[in-house]
């Protein structure tokens, strides 16, 4: 069988079903007029003031580099919570248990041997600052969990689907001391979404373990804490599962005014929020800047991108036209003419297809809220001219 992905310069071990290699084949195509898009700004990096060194070992996207739709291997994030196990591929099960008809157990190449599909996703950590590096844009291939869920039969009562991974560590709960796996859940219908996947290549090459590997969870729109690496047994259960990484850690405290007085809210660190980023900006020949940004969310597509440079009215930026994918994030842009020399100040603000307004960093929603988890305001960055 001639693999169909070989039209996209690659060819993947797992079956692609037909609409999915013509949806891959389109996006590649509408590739060319963005690469083109971004590679016309050109010009010199005006550098953001106080923005970190790139640390090799602490990868995050260096903002000031950035002009691909497709975050390169090396400048995308990995956050690991119980350490990074390594994981041994030709020994590694996918046991899929608890309330279900038919348990089963997976192997590597099984499950590369299922109907496959790839999708191309943003996936952001919850804990990363307003202009921070820990996001990226990739494309996953795996296969779709929905059907697996399917075929083992969810007994009647089952609603949570908890996804466990191979790290694992000692929490001290009510004066004892239990070993736990690293864990997240998602709702039957949110893990039967067709574009939840068991994923086991990243930006077409196998996963590696950092990011995971063998094995990890796609899901599209959630934080990156929901995209449970080093995946090696899924339960289906009939209540909430409150362990460590969604009933204490990745918690939100939030208040909310009512009536004089301050309701407080504790809420797991769940979908997206809205949020854009002033990312690079470019002195031009003729002395005009040009400044790019992106803006991303929980698939609600982005309606509008807002430039504010020094504390004046907010602009309409231009949004790049393609590729436009549902779950990815959208690149802008803003010719910036007349600049004087000097200290610039520079904000960007989105807008969603629903009327939703990325907050302001004295907006009640974010001034209230006590943990560093999901920081989608937007933030000021500074160069010199």
């Amino acid at each position: 069988m001639v693999c169909q992905m070989a039209a996209l310069g690659r060819c993947s071990k797992f079956f692609v079903e037909e609409n999915a290699v013509n949806n891959l084949r389109r996006r590649e195509l509408l590739m060319l007029p963005f690469a083109a898009w971004a590679a016309e700004q050109g010009g010199e990096v005006i550098p953001f003031e106080g923005s970190p060194a790139f640390d090799p070992e602490k990868p995050r996207l260096p903002w000031e580099q950035t002009t691909e739709w497709f975050t390169p291997q090396e400048h995308f994030f990995w956050v690991g919570h119980y350490g990074y196990p390594e994981v041994d591929p030709g020994s590694w099960r996918l046991a899929v248990q608890g309330m279900v008809e038919r348990p089963r157990s997976f192997t590597l190449e099984e499950l590369k041997r299922r109907p496959g599909k790839e999708f191309a996703v943003t996936m952001e950590c919850s804990g990363n600052p307003p202009t921070g590096g820990l996001v990226g844009n990739g494309k996953w291939a795996g296969t779709p969990l929905g059907p697996i869920l399917k075929e083992c039969g969810v007994k009647e009562g089952g609603i949570e689907v908890v996804f466990f991974a191979a790290d694992s560590g000692k929490e001290k709960i009510r004066g004892g001391e239990y070993e736990q796996q690293f864990a997240r859940s998602l709702s039957i219908g949110e893990a039967m979404k067709e574009n939840v996947l068991v994923c086991y290549e990243m930006n077409g090459k196998p996963l590696d373990r950092n990011h995971g590997a063998p094995v990890r969870l796609v899901a599209p729109g959630w934080y990156g804490v929901a995209w449970v690496k080093w995946l090696n047994r899924i339960e289906v259960h009939d209540r909430a599962h409150l362990g460590r990484f969604m009933g204490r850690d990745y918690v939100t405290i939030r208040g909310e005014e009512r009536d004089g007085k301050t309701i407080w809210q504790e809420t797991s660190v769940g979908r997206m929020n809205l949020k854009s980023v002033v990312g690079r900006v470019t002195r031009q020949a003729g002395g005009n800047l040009v400044v790019m940004g992106a803006a991303w969310g929980d698939g609600t597509p982005v309606a509008k991108v807002e430039l504010q440079m020094d504390g004046g009215d907010w602009r309409t930026v231009e949004l790049a036209k393609s590729p436009v994918e549902k779950f990815c994030w959208r690149f802008w842009k803003y010719e910036w003419k007349g600049v004087g020399a000097g200290e610039h100040a520079l904000a960007s603000r989105a807008t969603d297809a629903r009327g939703k307004v990325q907050p302001a960093p004295d907006d009640p929603f974010i001034k209230l809220k006590k943990t560093y988890w999901e920081a989608n305001q937007w933030a000021v960055r500074k160069i010199k001219v």
